[in-house]
């Protein structure tokens, strides 16, 4: 039997709103879901997973940063968060020798440039989540995912 999904769109007009947003949909996981990450250079991307840390319960979400040079981060919370940042990977092999899918199932796996994701992984719960940069301070956020993660709420 295959979930339901739907759209919900989300005004974010700072980062303590990102923030919100993504803390409270972490409140929700089950602790083996994968969040893919879209946006560009500067959308609140690594906010966005700092919120997320922040709802699985990680001590220092302070120390949540950007793994773009060590492509993975790990942070312990109620669930393990991997965080990871396929920015500076061109080469979709490069892609696959991060074994994305050893991650997977073993704890929330938010992946940020998802876009460059050479094909679509299969057979995960998937939470698609894209941030679109209005002006300096605001943002639209799209989460797309199965209707029962979607109990969000606009505050």
């Amino acid at each position: 039997m295959s979930q339901k999904s739907a759209e919900l769109v989300f005004r974010s007009r700072s980062e303590e709103e990102t923030l919100r947003l993504a803390e409270k949909l972490a409140e929700g996981l089950a602790g083996t879901e994968l969040i893919l990450i879209t946006g560009e250079l500067g959308a609140g991307k690594t906010v966005f997973v700092k919120g997320l840390a922040s709802g699985l319960k990680v001590p220092d979400v302070n120390s949540v940063c950007s793994p773009s040079f060590t492509l993975v981060n790990i942070y312990e919370g109620r669930a393990t968060l991997f965080h990871v940042d396929l920015y500076r990977l061109e080469d979709p092999e490069e892609i696959a020798d991060l074994g994305l899918e050893d991650y997977l199932g073993n704890g929330v796996v938010a992946v940020e440039w998802a876009e460059k994701l050479p094909s679509r992984i299969e057979g995960e719960i998937i939470i698609e989540v894209a941030i679109e940069v209005e002006t300096d301070e605001s943002r639209t956020i799209r989460v797309k995912a199965p209707d029962v993660y979607l109990n969000l709420g606009n505050e």
